[in-house]
C-alpha cells in the first residue's frame, strides 16, 4: 500500500532568515493581509498543519523568499498491509472457551 505524507519546513526557513520567535511572523503576515492570532501562528510554526489556506501559504513563501517546494516537501512511501488470520495460518471460527475458573479477556 502506498502512503503519502509531507514535511513542513517553516521553522527551519524562519531560522535561516534569523526569525527565532513565532511572534516575529505575525506582523509580517499582517502586512500581507493575513490576520492570525498568536496561538494560530504558534501552531503553524511549531506543528505540521493538516490544512492550510493558500493565501497564508503564499504569504509565507513571500515572507521567507522561498519556493513552495522549500516550505512543503511531499513524501511518499509504502507500508505493509496487515495480515489476516487466514494469511498467518490461524483458523477463524468460534473462540476457545475459557479455562475452568478462568476469565476470557479480550
Amino acid at each position: 500500500m502506498r502512503t503519502v505524507g509531507y514535511r513542513w519546513h517553516l521553522r527551519e526557513l524562519m531560522a535561516r532568515r534569523g526569525m527565532f520567535n513565532t511572534t516575529d511572523l505575525a506582523p509580517l503576515l499582517a502586512e500581507r493581509g493575513v490576520q492570525m492570532s498568536a496561538s494560530q501562528v504558534h501552531r503553524l510554526v511549531t506543528g505540521t498543519p493538516e490544512r492550510l489556506n493558500l493565501q497564508v501559504f503564499a504569504a509565507l513563501c513571500d515572507i521567507l523568499d522561498a519556493d513552495p517546494a522549500e516550505l512543503f516537501e511531499p513524501v511518499a512511501g509504502t507500508s505493509a498491509r496487515r495480515k489476516t488470520a487466514r494469511q498467518t495460518g490461524q483458523e477463524t471460527g468460534p473462540l476457545a472457551s475459557a479455562p475452568p475458573g478462568g476469565v476470557r479477556r479480550p
